[in-house]
């Protein structure tokens, strides 16, 4: 039975969802207490994301971004979001830039996982831009969405060093596994204030 007082985490995703899944088993295990998983909204019909909601028995929503005009598309997204009523919104490889409408309505609620030590390598493919200059290491950062994309306030931070020969397939991999930890860390750091 869940309680009143438990925090309400609304997840976004838009691949395959295993960041929301390493949040779904920490709450399920005990590692994150003092929350729950209200949904998932998705912007692809066919995200392996979903299949995640659904072993998890998390009720899921796909609002298909594809083919329409961004603001149609962000209208229903918010409307969406606002039926959940989030404590916090954990974008778990969203992929699309949200519009100020939807950033400043949730505004110090949203929280998003990049894969670089933020400030460095900003925006897409940061693997590549980490192996493409030459860096000795690259990690992964949670943050605060702000108007900004990937500028907001960091949260938490996990260093992994880019080893000789990495591709980046093998470089993603890593982050990836540290991705799942620190994920967990900073919502655990941000419900228990």
């Amino acid at each position: 039975m869940s309680s009143s007082s438990e925090k309400r985490i609304l997840v976004l995703a838009s691949g395959r969802g295993s960041n929301f899944g390493a949040l779904a088993q920490a709450i399920a295990d005990g590692t994150l207490k003092g929350c729950r998983i209200t949904g998932l909204l998705c912007n692809k019909k066919d995200a392996p994301a979903l299949a995640v909601a659904a072993h998890w028995k998390i009720p899921a929503t796909v609002v298909e971004s594809r083919g329409r005009l961004r603001t149609e598309y962000e209208t229903q997204l918010l409307s969406e979001m606002k039926k959940h009523r989030p404590d916090l919104i954990c974008l778990a490889g969203y992929m699309r830039l949200l519009g100020p409408e939807v950033i400043t309505e949730f505004e110090g609620r949203m929280v998003n996982i990049h894969p670089s030590l933020l400030p460095k390598f900003a925006g897409l493919h940061p693997q590549r831009q980490a192996l493409d200059a030459g860096a000795k290491e690259s990690g992964c950062t949670v943050h605060w969405v702000t108007q900004e994309m990937d500028a907001g306030p960091i949260i938490d931070q996990e260093r992994v060093p880019v080893l000789p020969g990495d591709t980046v397939e093998s470089l993603s991999d890593r982050i990836l596994e540290a991705e799942h930890r620190t994920y967990v860390r900073a919502v655990g750091k941000i419900i228990s204030k």
